[in-house]
């Protein structure tokens, strides 16, 4: 059954780092998925059976194409259900950048349904889906201008303007329809930036005639910054500032590109992650060695295609309703989660992962590499994934009752939660993590543990989530030092001073996880503008003065309020929650301790002071020996300033 899960896990990230990465020179760009126009048609479908399945199919199509050269078109079915589909990126764009945007234009016109007709202009590309040929039109009643009317220009900026029309509209028809020009604007530091692109289904002189409109409706936004003309086979853009990708030799943006190892091992699909290197592409060395390995790549990429753990993004559309608002169920580290169900009644969640830059792909790739190397019932399990559409998906199990925090920070749907669910809850996410500090392979700290990467399913069981954050090290490390990310409120004085990581930094965000299913309140929220005492320097206070109970979320006591042992039961996890919380990292329990004692009746220790009572503290090395490790243990865990951390709150 683990390896199963591991070829999942392998597979997903394998084919997912391909798609995106890989195939031919992607480089890092700015997609402009800016929206700018959405327009729908006023005709109806005719049969919703058939025009669906229809335009879905139109856009699998479509998606195809444009990974491989910007721009696709596409016609589906017959009759009045039939469906014709245009997509095209403008010439600025890399095929990563262009993919991206595509992908932002797909999720919108569907919101056109139930009318046939409908076209969305992006500042990065444009799409179109009508139930007849459109293809060779290049003018229409709904061609307008879009004027940004932020900042009003001198007459030298308008002639430089006009000019960079007027060029633009001379070199875009004998250049595959597309054009850019930047015009200097005389006594001033500024620019003229102008973009112009037909779509390629028009001839030459379609073109030209489609730009001379186009650059006769924009002028129209003149002094002003900034024009959009939004035609029907065309696009064309000015501004002051400039927006344009970097354009090379072969029209295509240059920076770095990433270089991938890929090996097969055994039956397992193995991928080993080389360096990320920044190259210039006029190096052959490195376009040559990219090349050879492109076969074997291609390969691999079609094994994953057909393989039954693969989706079809068509499926995973259809089944969250093209990604309906109303079925977007959360936000993710780096994608946003929705809720959706399958052709056979099964309920999923859909994972939509949005990145154009390697420290996204990395999140993407960590994310899965620690999970594929896990399986227990206190983990979220994946399913499977997509990468055959515009964008990545991931598919994991469908939780039911969302988040913790969903529960916990409402008063109302608190009352859903008894002491008895509460308290499973924590033992589930602390047997969760003493699997994952202990049981596994290879040690994992999940960095970022907090109520709302606490799953619930049907029955309130946890389950922990996004794995994009968390690490792993050897059993021969005492700590890594490491660029700091998690989220306020959560993290450990040691690591968010020092960026030092251990398992006690997870051990610390229980803690506060604890305290938050105790009283019903978020750590990191403060009442007011001013400063507040932190949900665990209150707790920590109201314990010592023995008043603790008054933080109880009332909630707590609605089933229980005669039983004495729940109050006991509650006062304990919130002593446990302390200590768990206490600053200096070796007086706090490891997780295997801490679930030791929520699940017995042992004697606890008085807890010490949590991180921020007294400042001095923080400037101290932590020379304790730890007082829960085991004796044949070996060293004790150490803290030395790590310079040069970066900080990346989530």
């Amino acid at each position: 059954m683990r390896k199963a899960f591991q070829l999942v896990y392998y597979q997903c990230f394998c084919f997912c780092i391909l798609q995106l990465l890989l195939i031919n020179e992607r480089v890092v760009g700015d997609p402009r998925a800016e929206q700018v126009n959405v327009s729908c048609g006023h005709q109806l479908e005719h049969n919703s059976t058939i025009y669906v399945p229809n335009f879905v199919a139109t856009m699998e199509n479509i998606s195809d194409q444009m990974r491989a050269s910007g721009f696709g078109v596409a016609v589906t079915g017959s009759g009045p259900d039939i469906n014709y589909g245009l997509a095209q990126c403008y010439g600025d764009l890399s095929l990563l950048d262009c993919v991206l945007c595509y992908a932002e234009a797909r999720t919108v016109l569907p919101q056109c349904y139930p009318y046939t007709g409908g076209r969305i202009f992006l500042d990065g590309c444009f799409m179109r889906s009508e139930n007849y040929s459109f293809y060779e039109e290049y003018k229409g009643p709904g061609d307008h201008a879009v004027c940004g009317n932020a900042t009003r220009k001198s007459s030298s900026f308008t002639e430089s303007v006009r000019r960079a029309l007027s060029s633009t509209v001379l070199s875009a028809p004998s250049n595959k329809g597309y054009g850019r020009v930047q015009v200097a604007v005389p006594g001033s530091n500024e620019s003229a930036y102008v973009l112009a692109n037909c779509w390629n289904t028009l001839n030459a002189s379609s073109c030209s005639l489609c730009l001379e409109n186009a650059t006769a409706s924009v002028s129209g936004c003149l002094p002003w910054s900034e024009g959009r003309a939004l035609n029907t086979g065309c696009f064309m853009r000015y501004s002051d500032r400039d927006f344009l990708n970097p354009e090379t030799r072969n029209g295509r943006s240059e920076g770095s590109i990433i270089v991938i190892v890929i090996s097969v091992i055994s039956s397992l699909v193995v991928l080993a992650v080389g360096a990320t290197t920044g190259v210039y592409m006029w190096k052959r060395r490195y376009i040559q060695k990219k090349r050879r390995g492109s076969n074997d790549a291609q390969k691999l990429v079609k094994t994953l295609h057909d393989s039954s753990l693969n989706f079809k993004y068509s499926t995973l559309e259809k089944a969250t309703e093209s990604f309906a608002d109303a079925n977007k169920i959360g936000q993710g580290g780096f994608g946003s989660v929705y809720k959706g169900v399958l052709s056979d009644g099964r309920e999923i969640a859909v994972k939509r992962l949005f990145f154009n830059n390697r420290h996204r792909a990395a999140d993407f790739y960590n994310e899965v590499n620690m999970i594929s190397s896990v399986e227990h019932k206190n983990l979220v399990r994946l399913l499977g994934c997509s990468c055959s559409g515009p964008e990545s998906l991931l598919v994991y199990e469908f939780l039911p009752n969302t988040s913790l925090d969903r529960f916990i920070l409402d008063k109302n749907k608190g009352k859903a939660l008894t002491w008895e669910k509460r308290n499973d809850i924590i033992i589930g996410t602390a047997e969760g993590l003493v699997y994952l500090h202990e049981n596994s392979k290879i040690r994992i700290i999940h960095r970022d543990i907090k109520a709302s990467n606490i799953l619930l399913d049907s029955r309130f069981r946890a389950k922990i989530a996004d794995f994009g954050l968390a690490r792993s090290f050897q059993e021969d490390k005492s700590h890594i030092s490491t660029a700091i990310a998690g989220t306020l409120g959560y993290m450990a004085p040691e690591y968010l001073a020092h960026g030092q990581l251990t398992e006690k930094v997870d051990v610390y965000s229980f803690g506060v996880l604890l305290l938050e299913i105790v009283t019903g309140k978020q750590n990191n929220r403060s009442k007011g503008s001013e400063y507040s005492d932190s949900l665990v320097t209150l707790t920590w206070k109201q314990f010592q003065a023995g008043i603790v109970e008054e933080l109880y979320d009332p909630n707590l006591m609605l089933h229980n309020h005669h039983n004495i042992n729940v109050k006991n039961d509650v006062y304990r996890v919130v002593h446990i929650g302390l200590l768990c919380t206490q600053e200096i990292p070796s007086l706090r329990p490891t997780m295997a301790k801490a679930l030791q004692m929520l699940t017995t009746e042992e004697n606890l220790p008085a807890p010490s002071n949590p991180p921020f009572i007294d400042e001095r503290t923080m400037e101290l090395t932590d020379t304790c020996e730890d007082p829960w490790r085991p004796l044949n243990a070996g060293h004790s865990a150490s803290i030395a300033t790590v310079a040069d951390s970066s900080f990346y709150p989530r």
